[in-house]
Formats: C-alpha cells, structure tokens, sequence
C-alpha cells in the first residue's frame, strides 16, 4: 500500500497550477497618462511596440492600479455602415450646365461619389444643400470633376463636403474647354451617386512604421521594413514632396515574406498612388490618391520582410519623402480608478482575460482621452520560478517510481508464494 501511495503523490504533482497575474511577472511596463473630463471612461490608443513585445492577440496585456487588477475592453476602429445610394432627381441642362438633385439619405455625410459615365474632361460643379426640391438652397462649396485617363493620370468624381445632413443636394455642373470631351458631356453621363459612411465615421489609422530611406532598382523606388511577429499592417502612406513628376499615376507593388526562413512563401499585393496639380482654363486642380490598403503581419506569428516599390516605368521618379506603415487604430478603454495606472505585457504564458467589463462595453459611451507613455523594462520585474510539475523537471522520477513498484510488488508476490 506503500508503493500506491508513493506512487499517486508522484502523480498529483504532475498537476501543474494556474498563477494569477501579478505586475512582477510581466517584461514591460508603460504608464497611463489619463486626460480631465467627467466620463469614468478612458481609452487609449495602442501603437506597434505593444504587438511587438506582447502576447498573440495581446492575451497577456493587462492594466493595474495600486495593485488591483483594472478590467479593460479592446476596440477596434472601423467604417460602421456601408455606402448608401443617393436617388438622382430633375435631372437636365440649364445653360450647357449639366443639373440635378440628389435625395440624400437621412444621416450626416461628408461626401457624395458621382457615377459620371464620361472619360477625359474636366468640369466644375457647383453645391448647394436644399430641405426641398426647387428652393435656393445653401451654398456649400465649388469642386473640381475630372477625368485624365487618355494621359495615364487619375479621375476625380467625388465631392469632399463639410459635414452636413441636408435631405437634397443640387448639382450644376459646367464642363470646361472647348474640345467633343465638353460638347458631348450631356445629362445622360450622370448614371447616379453613392453616399459613403461620414468623416466621423471613417476608418481612424495608426503609423506603426515609417522610413525615409528608399533605392533605386531598375524602374522602382524601394522601401524595405522589418517587421515583427503578430505586427498588424493595414495600409501604406506614402508622403509625397513637391520634387520629381508633378501629375503622376504609379503603380505600387508590396511583397511580403517570412524573415529568415528559406523558401518562404512571398506574398503579393498591388495597388496605385496618384496626383493632379495642374491649371485648366484658370481652374486649378489638385488631387492627392496616396494610400495603399493591404492586409500583412496580422496572422504572422514569425518576423517578416516588407518589401515596397513604386514603379516609375519610363518616367521621373516620384518625389517620395516618406512610407508609412499603418493599422486601424485599436484602443483599450477602462474605468479611469482614483490612482495612477500601468499597462503591463510581455509574460506569454498569460492566457486572455474574460472580464464582464469587456462583454458589457458598449463602443458608443462617451469617453475620456488617455495616453500611452513610453515603453520601458519593467523594473519590478522578478523571473518567475520553474513552474513544471515535478515530473516535468525530472522525466526519470515516473519510470524509477514505476520500477519501484513493480520490483516491491514482485517481492510482495514471492513472500506471498513462499509462505502458501
């Protein structure tokens, strides 16, 4: 009985046991600086060194005041509705002006996309907002509609508003020039208008990278980044100066891979970036397209390499003074406490916390602005004692314990014979 004692306490320290989480097992610590105001609400923006030094999915990111644990809920920025359709009304020409109105949808908007089914013109619209059909309205502003596509240059038919919830926009659009572009622009090219999601409601992003440093390979302008594991990147900015081409439309090619590891797979993106700044007829236009959406390093558990090239084919270089690496911006949000509070990470043996806090968060409350300070080495950090089970430690001990029983239960067997 001896034996299946010794035997069974070997066993139960096989159990390995489940620490809490305390601020002296985390690598890093940063501060949080939170703003005045009268919501019990905060909400602070991550950048990339959380995701460079934390957890997969951050799972081992928590917040302490005082020493209590504080609960917190991630959020995510994103568009929350899609584009709706504007209906086009009294549509016809006044003048060799192109006229209309557009029933908008009952919400703010900030811009209107037009549906013009015409190429290489240029024209200008002016704006007006209207509670009804037919009055003067109010005017709202001038835009510049354009189309240089039989020159490989970009098309503009957006108009970038103030925000506003007039329940009608009336368009008048007065082509430029004297060419057929100009003569054959008639009403029927205006197919319709969508409304996207207002300004407020845009996509907010974070720069989690950036170099100043691009070469020249054959036709292309080169960036390069390192990236580290589970880094999320979700779009690239490019800060274009006033050097090099003036009217541009370039390709962009993003290539992505494993760092390190041969034969990795490369992934491949492509996309464009833009500019109109020219002068027709006394117009001035300007267009900046300098983003570029793609989707890298979310799912990446291993360090990549980002390569980007923008492709000058024949032409000038683009005058490029920076590439920014972006992600949506993701914030975590928490009732501020009386006292001062730290974000802690960097302890990957954390699983992710479940707090009522975070499933009860509800995205529209108001909230205060808080502030991340800078990343440092957590110096109450204390390296945590061997946590495996005895067996863990020292595979040998079930096997020695094992022939221990079998040698004492063999011994046992043989008295037992002896005296029958």
């Amino acid at each position: 009985m001896k034996a299946f004692a010794v035997f069974a306490l070997l066993l139960q320290a096989t159990s390995g046991q489940v620490n809490r989480p305390d601020p002296h097992g985390f690598h890093f610590v940063r501060a949080i600086e939170v703003q005045p105001g009268d919501s019990p609400r905060a909400c602070a923006a991550l950048d990339g060194a959380v995701y460079e030094h934390a957890g997969a999915g951050l799972a081992d990111v928590r917040l302490f005041s005082d020493g209590a644990e504080v609960p917190y809920a991630l959020t995510l920025s994103d568009t929350p509705t899609a584009s709706d359709a504007a209906k086009v009304l009294n549509l016809g020409l006044r003048d060799h002006h192109i006229v209309f109105d557009l029933q908008m949808p009952p919400r703010v908007y900030s811009r209107v996309n037009l549906d013009i089914d015409q190429h290489d013109f240029v024209a200008i619209t002016k704006v007006s907002g209207m509670n009804h059909p037919g009055e003067a309205g109010t005017l709202l502003g001038t835009f510049d509609l354009f189309d240089f596509s039989a020159d490989g240059l970009a098309r503009n038919t957006s108009v970038a508003l103030a925000e506003s919830s007039f329940p009608y926009l009336h368009f008048e659009i007065a082509p430029l020039g004297k060419g057929h572009a100009a003569r054959d622009m008639n009403p029927l090219v205006v197919r319709g208008a969508t409304v996207p999601p207002s300004r407020q409601a845009q996509t907010v992003y974070t720069t989690v990278a950036e170099t100043s440093n691009l070469r020249r390979v054959q036709r292309e302008s080169v960036a390069t980044f390192q990236l580290p594991a589970r880094l999320p990147v979700e779009r690239v900015r490019f800060e274009v100066g006033d050097g090099g081409a003036r009217n541009f439309s370039r390709t962009v090619n993003i290539r992505a891979k494993a760092d390190g590891e041969a034969g990795a797979a490369q992934e491949e993106v492509g996309g464009n970036i833009s500019r109109i700044n020219m002068t027709q007829e006394g117009e001035k236009l300007h267009l900046e397209a300098l983003t570029v959406p793609v989707t890298v390093g979310s799912n990446a558990q291993v360090p990549a390499y980002l390569e980007i090239g923008v492709d000058n084919g024949d032409d000038q270089p683009v005058d490029i003074r920076a590439v920014k690496l972006e992600m949506r911006e993701r914030k975590i949000c928490f009732d501020a406490p009386a006292g001062p509070v730290q974000m802690f990470y960097g302890d990957e043996k954390l699983a992710p916390p479940e707090y009522d806090y975070g499933r009860l968060f509800n995205t529209s409350s108001p909230a205060r602005t808080a502030v991340l300070d800078a990343e440092a080495a957590n110096p109450a950090y204390v390296a945590p004692a061997d946590a495996r089970t005895l067996l863990e430690r020292h595979p040998g001990l079930l096997w020695a314990a094992l022939i221990a029983v079998i040698l004492i239960l063999a011994v046992v067997a043989f008295r037992s014979a002896k005296r029958v």
